[in-house]
């Protein structure tokens, strides 16, 4: 990046990060190349309707936040541009579907389990009664010695 030219453009403190910066604009440009060469409709085709919002929006991101990168170069303070407000607007949707997304995860109830295992762990008085009496049939009943 020296060799761009003249040294007494920019400090030298700052050459290592603008050499930095370079190198991650020319990895984003490659992967945009890729990703603008490849059919979006075959991309889509193949997914399910909630990883088809999460691609929209995750493209949606990514071009806000290079368009907020360019105002900062620029020179334009993008937190008073309208920029702010869609970057907002495309993260809220992003916080609906990771919800979805938590909520097919989550662990559902197996109902007829759970039925099941609350009906063995209860206790029933009159079903306690009639077992004891099957298993002890004396119980209760004292005998007399004289």
């Amino acid at each position: 990046m020296a060799d761009d030219g003249p040294a007494e453009d920019y400090p030298t403190e700052i050459e290592e990060n603008l050499n930095d910066f370079e190198s991650s604009l020319s990895t984003v440009q490659n992967m945009v190349q890729t990703l603008a060469s490849v059919s979006r409709s075959d991309n889509l085709l193949k997914l399910d309707p909630l990883d088809q919002a999460k691609l929209d929006l995750l493209s949606a991101y990514a071009l806000n936040s290079m368009f907020w990168m360019y105002l900062v170069t620029q020179g334009v303070n993008p937190k008073d541009h309208a920029i702010k407000q869609e970057l907002d607007r495309i993260r809220t949707y992003m916080n609906k579907v990771k919800e979805i997304t938590d909520k097919r995860k989550a662990a559902r109830l197996d109902k007829d389990a759970a039925s099941r295992f609350v009906r063995n762990a209860l206790w029933d008085a009159e079903d306690k009664k009639r077992k004891d009496s099957t298993e002890h049939p004396r119980r209760g009943k004292h005998i007399r010695f004289s």
